[in-house]
């Protein structure tokens, strides 16, 4: 027998609060990470990102009203305009910064496709798997490495078009999304031991082209990419390039000790030394104005939006849903660690955005949307009674 609930019933409110929770740090923490090198007037980007907040809930209800099965049946097209924006990127796109990722008017409205092509890939891969997985196949070999291979073909070619432009965040963030994907395909672990042995072997030939054959390497790793990996490795020898951010965000962090210095009182974030402090970097203001303890509740809500996330997938009785869900939590995790990872060392600088957290529109939307779907799977699920129907 199943229980009939609303739409409102049915809305994941603890989600939602979750979500509240991070826009409301959000605010505090751009408000005090927007210092004189930007902009004169503090609220500047807090204004900005409001509208952003504002823009981003629309299109969050928007996914959360079309019943997510409609997504099926544009999975395809949603892919190919990707491929195409991806296309239009490399052959006409705005360069900034040595990377051409956007298209649009130069100093005026651009946007940047490859945010929203990690949503075309989730629709895409969880439609794929879906198909695949409907009905019942032999575990083998040779039928894991089927799945992977169309997984992979599907995801690849996204993963190398966001690779060129050079976008190495973005791309990794794909191969997040790949991954989680993989996981939910129901490959055996042996699959997986043997997928990430390739990875292990691919980086460890990386190395031995740049200890042995540095020109060759030069051709694959871009010469700022390699800089940034020499700055993770020792900061303080490369202070004066790349390192230099690193280097004084680990710092303030450091200074930030258990309770933090307070709201736009941290002497590293008042500063104006740190470069995008209120973007990629945003987690340093959270660190050394809020101190460990701020720091803490940040990855605390982090996690239990995550873990809400995770509840939703499993208890979803649609496979095409439960896809979805694990594409979105894949697309969120990476993007939380590797962004606190690079800010304190653990990891290179890629560039990626704190998911809810950085100021940006973009990839805000893209993450709105992303929960939006979310939102979209838990509202349509059905509950029993006395168990599922058969």
């Amino acid at each position: 027998m199943q229980e009939r609930k609303t739409t409102l019933q049915q809305l994941d409110y603890t989600l939602l609060f979750l979500l509240f929770v991070l826009m409301c740090i959000s605010l505090l923490a751009i408000y005090s990470g927007t210092t004189e090198q930007y902009t004169a007037d503090r609220m500047f980007y807090v204004k900005r990102q409001i509208v952003w907040f504002g823009i981003g809930t629309i299109l969050m209800l928007a996914a959360m009203s079309i019943d997510y099965e409609f997504f099926k049946n544009f999975s395809i097209p949603l892919y190919a305009l990707g491929m195409v924006l991806l296309l239009l990127v490399h052959f006409f796109g705005i360069e900034h910064n040595g990377a051409q990722r956007w298209i649009g008017i130069e100093d005026g409205f651009r946007f940047q496709p490859s945010e929203f092509v990690k949503i075309f890939v989730i629709i895409t891969l969880a439609h794929l798997l879906y198909q695949i997985t409907k009905t019942p196949r032999e575990k083998s070999f040779k039928s894991d490495a089927i799945v992977i291979g169309k997984i992979l073909a599907v995801g690849l070619p996204p993963f190398a078009l966001i690779l060129v432009q050079p976008d190495l965040g973005t791309a990794l963030v794909i191969g997040a999304i790949i991954f989680s994907m993989i996981l939910m395909s129901g490959v055996t672990y042996r699959m997986i031991g043997l997928l990430s042995s390739l990875v292990i072997l691919a980086i460890t030939f990386l190395v031995w082209l740049h200890n042995n054959y540095f020109s060759l390497f030069t051709k694959i790793i871009k010469d700022h990419q390699l800089s940034r990996i020499y700055a993770w490795l020792d900061p303080s020898a490369n202070i004066g390039g790349e390192g230099y951010q690193l280097y004084h965000a680990i710092q303030g962090i450091g200074a930030g000790k258990l309770y933090g210095s307070g709201l736009a009182q941290g002497a590293k974030s008042q500063s104006g030394i740190i470069p995008e402090l209120h973007t990629d970097f945003i987690f340093t203001v959270i660190g050394e104005e809020f101190g460990f303890v701020g720091a803490t509740v940040l990855i605390v809500v982090y996690f239990l939006l995550l873990y809400r996330l995770v509840i939703i997938a499993f208890s979803c009785n649609n496979t095409f849903g439960t896809y979805l869900v694990a594409g979105t939590i894949g697309l969120i995790l990476f993007q939380v660690f590797q962004n606190i990872a690079m800010t304190i060392g653990l990891m290179p600088i890629t560039g990626l955005a704190l998911p809810f957290i950085s100021y940006g529109g973009s990839a805000l939307l893209t993450n709105m949307i992303a929960i939006g779907i979310v939102l979209n799977v838990n509202i349509r699920t059905k509950h029993y009674m006395f168990g599922e129907e058969d």
